[in-house]
This record gives C-alpha cells, sequence and structure tokens, in this order.
C-alpha cells in the first residue's frame, strides 16, 4: 500500500474526475491521500473531500505564495475548520517561498505566516508539511526557534544532503516526488540514497511535477507507483519491503491510527 502525503485533489483538473482518478489509484495499490490546501478556499475543498471519502485526509494552511490573502480573517476560518473535524491531520502546506519574492517586507510578512502556522499545529497537536523554495537557511532556522511539537514533512525537498540531515535531527521526514526521477536531479538522489529509510516518505503533489516518463503532463494520482518503483530500485530494495516502510512512515509521522481512532 502507499499513502501520497501531498496531494492536490482539490485542484480543479483532478476534482473535475476524482472518482475516476480514485478508482485507478486503487487499482495501484495507493489507499491514502492527503489533500494539501494551499488557501482558506482550497483547504475548505480539502475538508471537504476528506469528510466525502475514506481515503482522503485534508492538510490546511495559506501558503506563503498567498501572502496576499493572508488575513486575520483567513487564517480564523481555518482554526473554524479545524474544530469541526478529525480528518484535518496536518497543517500545510506552509512555509517559505522566495522563488519570486525579493523584497524585504513580504519575506518578512512569510515568516509571520510560517510562525502562526506552527502556533495554530502547536495548538491542535498537528505536524505541518512545509513548502520550502529558495529558502532553506530562514526555514530551517524558524523551525529550530519555534519548534513544531509534532515534526512533519519536508515537502518537494530539493535542498543539500547535508541541510537534509540537520532537518532530520529535527524530526522531520523527507518527502520525495516526481522530481526523483528527473535526469538533472542528482542531488536529491543523492539525499535519498544517503539517509535512512526511517526518514523518507512519497508524494505526488498531483496535478504538478509528474514523473517521467510524464514530465510536463498532467500528474496522476497513480503515478506515484511510478516514484516507488523508482525509488525501491535506487535504493536496490525489494518493491514491496520499501513500499511497506514508507507506508508505516508516513502513517506515524500524521498519527492517522490516532485520528482514526478520534471518529
Amino acid at each position: 500500500m502507499i499513502f501520497d502525503t501531498h496531494i492536490h485533489l482539490n485542484e480543479p483538473r483532478l476534482l473535475e474526475k476524482i472518482d475516476f482518478y480514485l478508482k485507478e489509484a486503487k487499482e495501484n495499490g495507493i489507499d491514502k491521500f492527503l489533500c494539501v490546501g494551499w488557501d482558506y478556499e482550497s483547504s475548505k475543498k480539502a475538508f471537504e473531500l476528506a469528510d466525502k471519502y475514506d481515503e482522503i485526509y485534508a492538510a490546511i494552511a495559506i501558503m506563503p505564495t498567498e501572502h496576499k490573502s493572508f488575513n486575520d480573517k483567513n487564517f480564523n476560518k481555518l482554526e473554524d475548520l479545524l474544530k469541526i473535524s478529525n480528518k484535518i491531520i496536518a497543517i500545510g502546506e506552509t512555509g517559505l517561498d522566495y522563488y519570486r519574492e525579493k523584497e524585504t517586507e513580504i519575506k518578512e510578512k512569510q515568516k509571520d505566516m510560517f510562525i502562526r502556522h506552527i502556533e495554530l499545529a502547536n495548538k491542535y497537536d498537528l505536524p505541518v508539511s512545509i513548502h520550502c523554495r529558495d529558502s532553506i537557511q530562514d526555514t530551517f532556522n524558524i523551525l529550530k526557534t519555534h519548534p513544531v511539537k509534532e515534526k512533519g514533512v519536508m515537502h518537494c525537498y530539493s535542498g543539500s544532503l547535508e541541510m537534509a540531515k540537520e532537518f532530520i535531527k529535527l524530526g522531520y521526514k523527507i518527502a520525495f516526488g516526481g522530481v526523483l526521477t528527473f535526469k538533472n536531479s542528482i542531488t536529491t538522489k543523492q539525499v535519498l540514497t544517503s539517509i535512512s529509510i526511517d526518514d523518507v516518505v512519497l508524494e505526488t503533489d498531483a496535478p504538478y511535477l509528474a514523473p517521467m516518463p510524464y514530465r510536463g503532463k498532467l500528474n496522476e494520482p497513480k503515478y506515484i507507483k511510478n516514484i516507488a518503483i523508482f525509488a525501491s530500485h535506487l535504493l536496490n530494495m525489494d518493491l514491496n519491503v520499501f513500499e511497506n516502510k514508507i507506508y508505516k512512515n508516513s502513517l506515524r509521522i500524521f498519527h492517522v491510527e490516532r485520528n482514526e481512532d478520534k471518529n
């Protein structure tokens, strides 16, 4: 079985055929999904999908690139969702993104957003799904000075092996997706093969970042199987052994059994 720890089933291109995509995924052994929000409306949709489908869980947040929509009203509405659902199992995606944002004022707002999301995660004893782009040192510094009690996952990790080890020391899992299969992803492959399998989870980030040979096309939920096969070959591990280990890692970091017991 496979747990896709970061997917946007709430994105219109997947949402319009969600039953078809879920059926295909199930046929490929994918039986759990963390549907991740990027603003209030997408977080609300993730919450609604989690409420409707047994195999879907939700993560809610206003991600750093959506800083223009971040205000007390929207942030408070996120917390309102937490009060009525046990299937919201993470805060995310949150973090920092400096890829296009170069202004100090915007970077400072993103840091404030990140810290407030961490505080929300700690209030409800939830892990976080962390978006980190061109901002790895600031992301690490905030996680070190504002610890997340239940830790979380470094989504779509693209940093160095050295920094991966530092995040692991803080208690975070490293998530690998379609980028791992790209020919030029040398550092990503190095990270996977150099850390413990105990610190690894898988994701698609669908509908984005489809793995080879589908790069540049719509990323479908079932394609996480391609990522699992590629990763297991890279590690010289039996596919079933690899999938079983990754599945347990994912259940553990997101406390899925704990949340199911509440329902």
